[in-house]
């Protein structure tokens, strides 16, 4: 999930020399050099750039450990390792305990695909203070996010105009413009990124994991995946799996499903969010201010999206809340159960015709800064998903799914339902129907599902545990809400996932936290 978008501090010269330095763009240059003996050079973190989110540099931890960043090379093609090469931007908190004690490095993938490491691990960063007596905290930018070689396709107010079109289509005009948005979109990544694009799979990111580990001076890759990072490490584990240390996947990626089994796992996902919130708000001995009723909180929301369709209120002036942008700020909000109070408000705003709370959620969805710009998360989202996902699925195709998704979601079905023509006249060709995430010989994988979970839906713990094969997935159930477990602060779930990385200790299969 994108970080709330933050305002940059001014621009300094300062500043500007510092992310000059930092640049990690593609480099023409051919290496003979051996890439897992480079030496990282480790400094002072300058302040995020707009491609990885904006903001301030990072904040020392509590206890006065600074944040410090490098850039690996890597090739930018793994086909042709001694080609030209690419910077991947990394970051790291050196370990808190004793320097016997040390593991070594625990790497970060905190999923999208799109989402800069760089960007968020510091923004958590006290969250995994246990975890950082036995280890380095280390995160990157993956390939083609943020600092990494970051794709570029269209510029900010074009991506202003991108996301106020009408991404639910009723008739053939309003198709055709959303076909014509999205292969503009395309033929821009394809004009601004070309040489990177073939080269953004998630099989290389794996291999750049590799790589990491060897440069980081580790036997073994010690893992932390989230969301789509849990698909990362399973692609990692089936390439590396001698390679495996004590790894954790949490918000777990069904890695059986094609785009379009997994958009419809979405739609039942984010509609069971919404049914647990509507549920919670009418339940409590306060009333609810947005409904009498589960069903009337669901009728109300319904009526204002339909409102919005032809007639959008002010949002952030000078945009206005369309009936995309709620729907997209609905669903943000519903990512972590500390957001449905903020759902409430923006709804019952949004009744009184002020749409500025959901814009601004939809704004964090979509990595739109305060400041008007916008990071890569968009772009790299879309250019790691075409490249790694073979299926190219028409408007004929989405139309004759319509009905199965709006059984599964009345309120999303068309809205996922339609994001599978994102692929459409993508310049690149999809690697395969879903990943290969199979492991044998691969040690202990913690799977962490939870019930409650609208973007990952839990049954894809069970999917993880059953693909990666016997006596690798482990897997733990959080009854809960939001997406993922860990950082809900569950006393059980944390207790598990600390013992193990920490200690080894698995935990017995099939364990339960609630």
């Amino acid at each position: 999930m994108p970080n709330p978008s933050q305002l940059r501090a001014a621009a300094l010269t300062v500043t500007a020399v510092l992310l000059a330095a930092w640049s990690t763009g593609c480099s023409s240059d051919s290496t003979n050099e051996d890439l897992t003996a480079q030496k990282l050079s480790w400094k002072d973190c300058p302040a995020p750039s707009d491609s990885e989110g904006g903001g301030s540099a990072p904040s020392p931890l509590p206890g006065g450990t600074e944040w410090q960043c490098a850039t690996m090379k890597a090739p930018l093609d793994w086909a042709d390792p001694k080609g030209d090469t690419i910077g991947l931007a990394l970051i790291r908190a050196k370990t808190s305990g004793d320097a016997s004690k040390r593991i070594g490095s625990l790497i970060f993938n905190f999923g999208g695909p799109g989402g800069s490491g760089v960007t968020t691990l510091p923004a958590f960063g006290k969250d995994y203070a246990a975890l950082r007596t036995r280890y380095d905290l280390v995160s990157f930018d993956p390939r083609g996010v943020g600092r990494s070689a970051g794709v570029e396709c269209e510029d900010d107010q074009q991506l202003d105009k991108y996301f106020q079109q009408d991404a639910t289509p009723d008739d053939d005009a309003e198709t055709q413009d959303l076909l014509r948005n999205t292969k503009t979109f395309n033929a821009a990544c394809e004009k601004n990124s070309g040489k990177v694009l073939p080269h953004v799979r998630t099989t290389d990111a794996a291999r750049d994991m590799d790589l990491m580990r060897q440069v980081l001076g580790d036997d073994k890759l010690h893992y932390f995946g989230i969301s789509y990072g849990t698909e990362l490490g399973g692609v990692y584990a089936h390439l590396f799996p001698k390679n495996v240390g004590r790894a954790v996947f949490d918000g777990v990626v069904d890695p059986t499903q094609n785009p379009e089994q997994s958009s419809l796992g979405q739609a039942k996902g984010f509609q069971l969010a919404l049914d647990n919130f509507a549920d919670d708000c009418t339940s409590k001995i306060e009333d609810c201010p947005i409904g009498d009723t589960a069903q009337d909180v669901k009728d109300r929301i319904a009526k204002l999206l339909k409102g919005l369709e032809t007639k959008p209120i002010p949002g952030v002036f000078p945009r206005e809340l369309t009936q995309t942008a709620a729907t997209n700020g609905i669903a943000q909000s519903l990512y972590s159960k500390d957001f449905w109070e903020y759902l409430t408000e923006g709804l019952q705003q949004a009744y009184d015709g002020d749409g500025k709370v959901l814009m601004l959620l939809s704004d964090s969805m979509n990595g739109r800064n305060e400041n008007g710009t916008y990071s890569n998360i968009t772009a790299a989202n879309i250019s790691i998903n075409c490249a790694d996902d073979k299926p190219r699925y028409t408007a004929d195709f989405v139309r004759s799914k319509l009905p199965e998704f709006r059984a599964a979601s009345p309120l999303f079905g068309d809205y996922l339902a339609w994001g599978m023509v994102s692929c459409t006249d993508w310049a690149v060709p999809g690697a395969a129907d879903h990943p290969d995430v199979s492991a044998p010989g691969a040690a202990p994988i913690l799977v962490v599902g939870n019930t409650g979970d609208p973007a990952t839906p839990y049954e894809g713990a069970r999917k993880m545990v059953d693909a990666l094969g016997k006596g690798v997935g482990v897997q733990l159930t959080y009854k809960g809400q939001g997406h993922g477990a860990y950082d809900s602060k569950n006393k059980c779930v944390q207790g598990a996932v600390n013992g193990y990385l920490l200690q080894g200790t698995v935990p017995s299969a099939g364990t339960v936290c609630s």
